[in-house]
């Protein structure tokens, strides 16, 4: 599964929204969830861990507890400003979300911004792949308007 989204902003600037932790729990959330990271180590080999929750709690949405998803991803591939390979597991006592699912974000230059793709490779069963696109999706206009907001390094 593919999905796409060009975005007004330089592939460095989307790149670096993935290399904070408060960065990416700003913006990676799909519309309707909140993020905490509790690890985060921005290397090739390192990763993250982060925790999911439901804005609106209502019981049995979530994989690792009813109204939350909790996820390690490893970095597999970092090559700045073009792509980010991770390794995605959900915490799940169902094998339904079990195995480790691989997302392919990548970068190229298009009119306007930046092209951002990306790869699902091996999802969870328990998650139907309408649900994967309309979650990627989110999380994509999230990314757009995140990055679109000034940079706090920037004077």
């Amino acid at each position: 599964m593919n999905v796409s989204r060009i975005i007004a902003a330089s592939r460095r600037r989307i790149y670096d929204a993935f290399m904070d932790a408060a960065a990416l729990a700003a913006w990676l959330p799909p519309k309707g969830m909140h993020g905490e990271v509790q690890a985060f180590d921005p290397q090739p080999g390192g990763g993250y861990r982060m925790t999911l929750t439901y804005d609106a709690p209502s019981g049995g949405r979530g994989k690792t507890t009813a109204d939350s998803d909790t996820v390690a991803v490893r970095f597999v591939e970092l090559v700045p400003g073009e792509r980010i390979v991770q390794a995605v597991e959900f915490a799940s006592d169902e094998a339904a979300y079990g195995g480790v699912m691989t997302l392919a974000w990548s970068f190229a230059e298009a009119p306007g911004g930046t092209e951002v793709m990306v790869s699902v490779e091996n999802p969870p069963p328990g998650v139907s792949e309408a649900d994967h696109q309309a979650g990627i999706a989110s999380s994509l206009d999230n990314l757009a308007r995140f990055v679109g907001q000034p940079n706090p390094d920037r004077r």
